[in-house]
């Protein structure tokens, strides 16, 4: 089977890149050929396929580089002229999507079909029931008043960065693409990371319903083989985007009232030096911040974590925090929202408190400072035992393929 990886980015930008790219590596593991398409951007990795890949903003030259931008945020020409010439080119059997709204849009969808390639979409967000993608408004706070339907909520509830301009674009967007590229009408089938991710988007798009789908969580490369005792040194372990959304805030005020208690923080982001002010502020020597970190490093100080703490404040989808800490036998905190609570059995991997609330936090981290070897082993065996029946390439592989075949014998 040949299939097409469609993702924005050739280059691990975030999660979805990481799952897509990963996707790759496993299909070619067994037996599979592989091609790729995204746009073009100055950190790109090299790629045999990279004569195909079109123009981003980035990229994109000319006196009316700006105007070509905007067009292209709804449909973009050079994608659907340089995918057709990848497909007569490769002759894929399939394409799976990751990420593709307002870069590569819906302009691939007709060039598809009309070859005759299904399409396989991994919903990495909320990008097709929610024009902002994470159900916030201007104010932070958790919003479906679009519900489907209503996309200029968008607008006047400022959801996309404070500004009115983009939000009111991202709206436009989505009714465009509703119109004329429906994706319920394109894409042959669904792979959600979460079951909470599958009912919000057929709440809000019945249609989905009727479209073959699968739930999988995002999968991991390498998982440790033995739980692991309680770390000489016990710190607990923040790491992501440092944005409002992830809820970092609140994990500084609930560590405020817990000197005794270590946090690192590990990431980069528009709220990192409002989050530093915070701790000089308060002179919170138990917090420490690192920066950005990736590789070898950031598997080090996730595995040496004493517990992983992922306390969002949106309805996070698949964390991939809370796979890499599993697969490290590494217990998570975890707020209960989205499709973090699926993820964590209660004293069994990990622990829930209520998300946004730094006193609750505060209690349940308070409640693990001093727990026993035993219960910490147990609940480190529970990590690896739950990655392996669910985050492992071993579960992961046969349910994809399966359902590549479903999808390819329905076309």
């Amino acid at each position: 089977m040949k299939v097409l990886l469609i993702d924005v980015y050739n280059y691990n930008k975030g999660g979805a890149e990481t799952v897509c790219f990963n996707t790759g590596r496993m299909l070619e593991a067994h037996g599979h050929s592989v091609a790729y398409f995204t746009l073009k951007w100055p950190e790109n990795k090299p790629s045999p396929f990279s004569k195909y890949f079109p123009e981003s903003k980035e990229t994109r030259c000319g006196p009316f580089r700006q105007v070509r931008n905007l067009v292209n945020y709804f449909y973009h020409f050079e994608a659907a002229k340089k995918i057709e010439q990848l497909v007569l080119d490769e002759k894929p059997d399939l394409a799976h999507i990751h990420l593709m709204w307002g870069q590569i849009t819906p302009s691939i969808f007709p060039v598809l079909r009309k070859y005759g390639v299904p399409i396989i979409f991994t919903v990495h967000d909320y990008r097709i029931v929610c024009p902002a993608y994470t159900f916030r408004d201007g104010w932070g706070r958790i919003c479906e008043e679009c519900r489907g339907r209503h996309f200029y909520k968008c607008f006047t509830h400022v959801c996309c960065k404070g500004s009115r301009l983009m939000s009111a674009v991202m709206a436009a967007e989505q009714y465009f693409r509703n119109a004329f590229f429906n994706p319920a009408k394109y894409i042959g089938g669904f792979i959600y990371v979460s079951k909470f991710a599958r009912n919000i988007q057929e709440k809000y798009m019945p249609r989905l319903k009727g479209k073959p789908s699968i739930t999988l969580y995002n999968f991991s490369t390498s998982i440790v083989s033995k739980p692991k005792a309680i770390p000489a040194d016990k710190y607990f372990l923040f790491f992501g985007r440092l944005s409002y959304e992830k809820g970092v805030m609140t994990l500084l005020k609930a560590f405020e009232g817990l000197p005794q208690c270590r946090l690192k923080v590990v990431g980069m982001g528009p709220k990192e030096a409002e989050l530093k002010d915070f701790a000089a502020m308060k002179k919170m020597r138990n917090v420490e911040f690192l920066g950005y970190k990736q590789g070898r490093e950031l598997a080090d100080l996730v595995s040496g974590a004493y517990f992983v703490i992922v306390p969002s404040e949106w309805y996070e989808n698949n964390p991939m925090t809370i796979v890499e800490a599993y697969s490290a036998g590494t217990p998570v905190i975890g707020a209960r929202i989205g499709g973090i609570p699926e993820i964590i059995d209660e004293g069994v991997t990990g622990y829930r408190f209520e998300s946004g609330n730094a006193d609750c936090l505060k209690r349940v981290v308070e409640s693990t400072a001093s727990l026993s070897e035993t219960v910490y082993a147990a609940l480190s065996f529970g990590t690896l035992h739950f990655a392996q029946e669910n985050f492992s390439p071993e579960s992961y592989y046969p349910r994809l393929e399966a359902f590549y075949k479903d999808v390819l014998d329905g076309r």
